[in-house]
């Protein structure tokens, strides 16, 4: 007995810049992108505050690296980036309590996020620089 082959048409090749995410959505992933960045700017800093505490001369070098805009830059992407995590971080932690689950009021709270991280990234910004 010859079985029949079915064919499922499905995408073939699925071009992920066309597809538009919801903000909750990029809200949640931006969210786990920050934690990524918050872990490796903590080992950074670290390292940066081991090797200050070693001798005075270490201290000045380590002070001398936070006038390169690199590393101001750098400095101000974690405080960022940290911001971020702690507002969504809130965020996340209300809705596990049974609040903001509705599409609406996710999509309200996930603007009102980036608005106050927004605030905060430039209140970074001017502690920097």
């Amino acid at each position: 007995m010859k079985r029949k082959i079915v064919r499922k048409e499905r995408p073939k090749n699925l071009d992920l810049s066309t597809v538009q995410f919801p903000i909750t959505a990029t809200a949640s992933i931006l969210h786990r992108i920050s934690g990524i960045i918050v872990f490796i700017a903590l080992a950074i800093f670290l390292t940066l505050l081991n090797c200050s505490l070693t001798s005075a001369e270490d201290f000045q070098r380590v002070q001398g690296y936070f006038d390169l805009f690199i590393v101001e830059f750098v400095f101000w992407g974690s405080l960022t980036g940290l911001a971020y995590h702690a507002v969504f971080g809130i965020r996340h932690m209300i809705q596990d309590l049974g609040h903001w689950e509705e599409l609406e009021s996710a999509s309200l709270s996930a603007k009102v996020g980036f608005a106050i991280t927004a605030v905060l990234s430039i209140l970074a910004g001017i502690l920097v620089w």
